[in-house]
């Protein structure tokens, strides 16, 4: 009741300064942010939103009205959800009269981030539970082939290799399609007779078109592409069948369509995308080594900024499926989270004005424990600038040293702070030693920079 209370008037606000529900298209939430897309953003009151207690910031991207919330975003989002009567992470099924808005490689990833992210829990759970897993052996408290160690194996495994069915159910309310036929595109993908078809190398063919031949567990392309297709089909099939019969020819027609063309074009096309967008990351890291991971980890700030860091999860999807490791994202993801937080505690620390002070500390623990940043970007770091600058040093150096040790992380992170340590356990436990070194390394290095840097006498406007 409490948490309801406290963003009551936050919901009533937000959805007021936004042109009313009337107004929204779709909505959604990631970690941190509400994501509106409304019909007349000209209706959007943005400095009144951000006046709202509990908002801290704004931005747009790529038509997207984002509203930074923190941690407890899930909680605002369920009441603006009830308050508007739209369920939740649906979108609002409705043909908008107004101008089409132009193709842009932005809406190529919010269509991928609007898939994925509501996932993400079901992500984070079993990879924590692989964690577990892994941590259970090298301690010798779970034995390997043992039924405890079988049960848990599996179950961190599924949240992974039944991505084609989690992903085909996002998809389809992300693009309008119905569920069920978005989950069963998915499913045909990993089903056991067409698994073992592929394992054995045995060609199947479809009225004598060939199928392409490969592994779709753990992959999520393929199935965002298929579903994308299948909601046009889908609502060219509803306009045309009569009504007397609509309820049996709409699914009907529609797979007819999408099967051999999901198996044999889109599916195959998905597959070799997904494997050369992951293989173009491990090249640039090859290619760049250590420094392209401090580079980007120093730079991380400002693609958080932007809301590209969410088109990072289809990479580190793809990549743990394919290599069992990731190795640049996560690294310098986390190294950038506790800087942020390092140079708020400094900030803490040299601050004279009791207000500034509150606010630092209370940004730095957010940062550094749950890996939410925003508050410590928006509310201290950006508006001081040098603050920001001490981060991006230590993030380099920090970063820097990790790539030069190997870093990799070997699960899907539960959050960017102190709890997404265990993914970095290998079987040999150094790769979290030096990681931790790394963060140290980064967050003393940002700590001295900042206190240098700042001074007292530059207030927060």
């Amino acid at each position: 009741m409490a948490k309801k209370e406290r963003y009551d008037v936050l919901a009533d606000k937000v959805l007021e300064y936004i042109g009313g529900k009337e107004n929204i298209s779709f909505f959604t939430h990631c970690i941190t942010r509400l994501r509106f897309n409304l019909k007349d953003q000209s209706k959007v009151d943005v400095e009144a939103i951000e006046k709202v207690d509990g908002v801290i910031g704004t931005q747009w991207q790529s038509g997207q009205l984002q509203i930074i919330i923190g941690q407890a975003v899930g909680d605002a989002y369920a009441l603006i959800c009830e308050k508007a009567g739209l369920d939740e992470q649906e979108s609002v099924n409705e043909n908008l009269d107004g101008e089409k808005t132009k193709f842009s490689i932005g809406k190529i990833f919010d269509a991928i981030s609007g898939c994925v992210t509501p996932l993400i829990p079901l992500l984070i759970g079993a990879g924590m539970v692989k964690v577990i897993v892994l941590l259970g052996e090298m301690s010798g408290l779970i034995e390997v082939g043992t039924s405890t160690h079988t049960v848990l194996t599996f179950v961190g495994d599924s949240g992974f290799y039944f991505l084609p069915v989690f992903i085909g159910a996002t998809a389809a309310r992300k693009f309008g399609a119905n569920m069920g036929l978005g989950m069963l595109v998915g499913a045909m993908l990993i089903h056991p007779t067409f698994i073992e078809n592929v394992t054995a190398g045995e060609s199947l063919s479809l009225f004598g078109l060939p199928i392409h031949s490969a592994s779709y567990s753990s992959t999520i392309f393929p199935t965002i592409m298929a579903v994308f297709v299948m909601a046009y089909v889908e609502k060219f099939f509803a306009k045309i069948s009569p009504d007397a019969v609509r309820s049996i020819t709409e699914p009907l027609l529609t797979l007819v369509v999408m099967v051999p063309l999901t198996l044999c074009l889109i599916a195959p096309i998905g597959s070799v995308l997904g494997v050369y967008f992951s293989d173009a990351i491990v090249w640039l890291f090859e290619t760049t080594g250590f420094l392209g991971v401090a580079v980007l980890s120093a730079v991380f700030p400002f693609v958080v900024m932007t809301g590209m860091h969410t088109a990072f999860t289809p990479y580190m999807l793809q990549t743990l499926a394919t290599l069992g490791y990731e190795p640049i994202i996560c690294l310098a993801n986390v190294i950038s989270n506790f800087n942020q937080g390092a140079a708020c505690a400094a900030v803490a620390i040299r601050s004279k004005d009791v207000q500034l002070k509150s606010t630092a500390a209370s940004c730095a623990i957010t940062a550094i424990v749950g890996g939410v940043t925003e508050p410590a970007m928006y509310g201290v770091n950006l508006k001081l600038k040098k603050p920001m600058y001490g981060a991006m040093i230590g993030s380099f150096f920090g970063a820097g040293f990790a790539g030069i040790m190997g870093v990799y992380a070997y699960a899907f992170p539960g959050s960017g702070g102190i709890f997404a340590l265990p993914v970095f356990v290998s079987s040999n436990g150094m790769t979290l030693i030096w990681m931790i070194v790394g963060s140290l390394i980064g967050v003393v290095v940002t700590f001295i920079a900042t206190l240098v840097l700042y001074k007292d006498e530059e207030k927060i406007a």
